[in-house]
């Protein structure tokens, strides 16, 4: 059995959380998603607007997921000591990065394969809060 892993904060959600989870679900038995607490989206000065529990449930509900997990903390080799998946999901948007490339030979070391999928540009969390905070401004009264 095949047990595929990805994370995320899966605020305000939309098409590209879905493709990931499609996409990732299509190449593994199992797939574990880890939702961000709420505390560690706090790492990047950003509050979800959705809650996390609520998020979790989001989450849980699609068809593709088979289990939702607390992600407390960034270090995914860690959590790969606890769960033992056999591949993990990225984004494409982390591919070559220094702290990606460290993490692929240390997973590489115990036969973890890191998969990138393609971000999906026209629609993210942080593009749909932009929108709204636009919308909010133009529409304010004077």
């Amino acid at each position: 059995m095949k047990i595929g892993y990805t994370s995320g904060v899966f605020d305000l959600f939309h098409i590209g959380h879905v493709n990931i989870l499609r996409n990732s679900k299509s190449l593994c038995d199992k797939l574990i998603v880890g939702i961000s607490t709420d505390e560690l989206v706090s790492y990047k000065h950003k509050k979800p607007v959705i809650p996390f529990h609520e998020r979790m449930e989001i989450v849980q509900s699609i068809k593709y997921v088979d289990v939702v997990i607390a992600q407390e903390n960034m270090d995914k080799f860690s959590l790969w000591e606890k769960i033992k998946f056999d591949l993990m999901f990225v984004g494409d948007d982390w591919h070559k990065t220094n702290k990606w490339q460290k993490l692929e030979k240390k997973f590489n070391n115990v036969g973890v394969r890191i998969i990138y999928f393609p971000y999906t540009k026209c629609t993210s969390s942080t593009l749909i809060n932009k929108t709204l905070e636009n919308l909010r401004i133009k529409n304010e009264p004077i």
